[in-house]
């Protein structure tokens, strides 16, 4: 006689080295939600061109694990370019002097790896700023005046959801 197969519990994500964030806010009239997780730098570089977290000049999944995720309930403007309500992966290029921030139509996918710029639905370039106090894990925090800032390491990357 066989063993009646058990069913699989659903992953603890809050157990993950990177732990999962959300970000919520509304804008006017507008939801807002960011889903990912938070990697911290445990002593490694951030940014880089031998930095395994965000190399400098390549895709980033903009966080850990499973790509992060940008959610809006209506149609707004990033940077005054036109978005579509709906859900997009959300990918950065850093760089040192310019980001591209990315509003990929693929919005589930684990990290970059199976990333299409073809599925790119906007990107917008950003100047990141540099901050006093170095964020240890990864941070993204949004307001109700539609700011949304990446923060990690000394580099700040923010833009505007209107």
């Amino acid at each position: 006689m066989t063993e009646p197969a058990q069913a699989k519990k659903p992953e603890d994500k809050s157990k993950r080295p990177s732990p999962p964030a959300v970000v919520k806010t509304t804008v006017g009239s507008t939801d807002v939600t960011i889903d990912y997780s938070k990697p911290s730098l445990k002593g490694r570089a951030a940014f880089g061109e031998k930095s395994a977290l965000a190399p400098v000049g390549e895709v980033w999944r903009t966080g850990a694990n499973e790509a992060t995720t940008f959610t809006v309930s209506k149609a707004v403007k990033i940077n005054g370019q036109p978005l579509a309500a709906g859900t997009y992966g959300l990918f950065t290029i850093p760089g040192a002097t310019e980001w591209t921030i990315i509003f990929n139509k693929t919005a589930k996918q684990w990290g970059a790896y199976e990333y299409k710029a073809a599925d790119d639905v906007l990107r917008v370039k950003v100047k990141p700023t540099t901050l006093a106090t170095p964020v240890e894990q990864f941070t993204i925090m949004a307001d109700k005046t539609g700011k949304v800032s990446l923060q990690w390491a000394k580099s700040e990357a923010s833009f505007m959801v209107k």
